[in-house]
């Protein structure tokens, strides 16, 4: 921290010595060592404290850049299931809508066609009729 030799301190206690005088220089060196101490300690919690919050800084960081990817999978998961439902609905619930709306129009027939479809309706009826019982296809 400080670059002090041993010439240095034997200066210092010296004109301490000299200063104070012989019967409180314990006293006041032994206060002096308790702030120097009180000194360390803070220096060391603050440097602790240092060193967490940019401990902390660099976990918030990488807990955005974690969500952010994260996002960004769920975003192309999200897109990959909507695109395989468009292509599902294209190829399987379009040709279903197609046929339905195809055999709901009456109109596909020609007046022939309806005849033929509605005398083989009438005999399907009549043959059923006959096989539950029924004397000439009545009731």
């Amino acid at each position: 921290m400080f670059d002090i030799g041993f010439t240095e301190l034997l200066v210092i206690g010296v004109v301490a010595l000299l200063v104070v005088g012989p019967e409180r220089l314990p006293k006041v060196a032994r206060t002096a060592g308790h702030l120097f101490g009180r000194f360390q300690r803070y220096v060391t919690t603050v440097k602790a404290d240092i060193g967490r919050e940019m401990e902390i800084d660099e976990l918030r960081k990488a807990g955005q850049s974690f969500k952010e990817s994260i996002e960004r999978a769920a975003r192309g998961v999200e897109s990959g299931v909507k695109e395989a439902e468009y292509s599902m609905r294209d190829e399987v619930v379009s040709p279903i809508e197609e046929a339905a709306s195809a055999v709901s129009q009456p109109d596909l027939f020609d007046g022939e066609a309806k005849k033929a479809a509605s005398q083989a309706g009438d005999s399907h009826d009549q043959a059923a009729a006959r096989s539950a019982g029924a004397p000439d296809g009545k009731p």
